[in-house]
């Protein structure tokens, strides 16, 4: 059952740090990494990706109002001098870092993942975490309602790209729009914009 891993840990005198984050697959944009500590459990949070947009949006204002939390987003270009796996726990590892300034309890942090970020005495790499711990779900939550945000402010100043329909993730039709005019400033260089269609290739970079 959801939470039953950070009730072990609060059981055991620890204050249970939860981190995630969205946009590690998009060709564009950036990851947006967070962190959460809540005060209290909070009915209806699971897994940002079982959510609907209009439930995550729902829950943010309770998590925010229930817990210690930040967000870090961590743009393109430093994805492509860190790559995405390094980029994603540098941004998980400042959320962190910033809400253990704030509590005076001993913090036990909780990586979504395989990978710790390596930075705190107590940390462990959850796998699928977000459907485990709840302060991981809430961090998924915060996370990919603030990326989906930025992509649809971008798409304002992009709207060629189509960016609130697909996030900048690759699809079918960011393909398409990819192979028709080509990638701009936002998109991560180091990823290979290219999908096999047939015997023809997409290689914009």
């Amino acid at each position: 059952m959801i939470g039953d891993i950070d009730r072990n840990y609060t059981n055991q005198g620890f204050r249970v740090i939860g981190a995630d984050e969205a946009g590690r697959g998009p060709l564009c944009g950036p990851v947006v990494t967070a962190a959460v500590s809540l005060f209290c459990e909070i009915p209806g949070i699971n897994d940002s990706k079982k959510l609907s947009e209009k439930k995550r949006r729902e829950l943010v204002p309770r998590i925010i109002e229930n817990s210690l939390w930040a967000v870090y987003s961590v743009p393109p270009n430093v994805i492509d001098e860190m790559n995405i796996l390094h980029a994603s726990l540098f941004g998980m590892g400042r959320c962190v870092s910033r809400i253990i300034e704030k509590i005076e309890e001993n913090p036990f942090v909780m990586i979504d993942g395989n990978k710790k970020t390596g930075l705190f005495e107590n940390e462990i790499a959850l796998v699928k975490g977000d459907a485990k711990s709840m302060n991981i779900a809430a961090a998924s939550i915060l996370a990919k309602v603030y990326r989906d945000r930025i992509m649809d402010k971008w798409d304002k100043i992009y709207p060629e790209y189509r960016l609130a329909s697909h996030k900048g993730y690759p699809t079918a039709e960011h393909y398409e729009i990819l192979k028709r005019i080509g990638p701009c400033e936002i998109y991560r260089k180091s990823f290979r914009l290219k999908k096999e269609e047939k015997a023809e290739q997409l290689d914009l970079f």
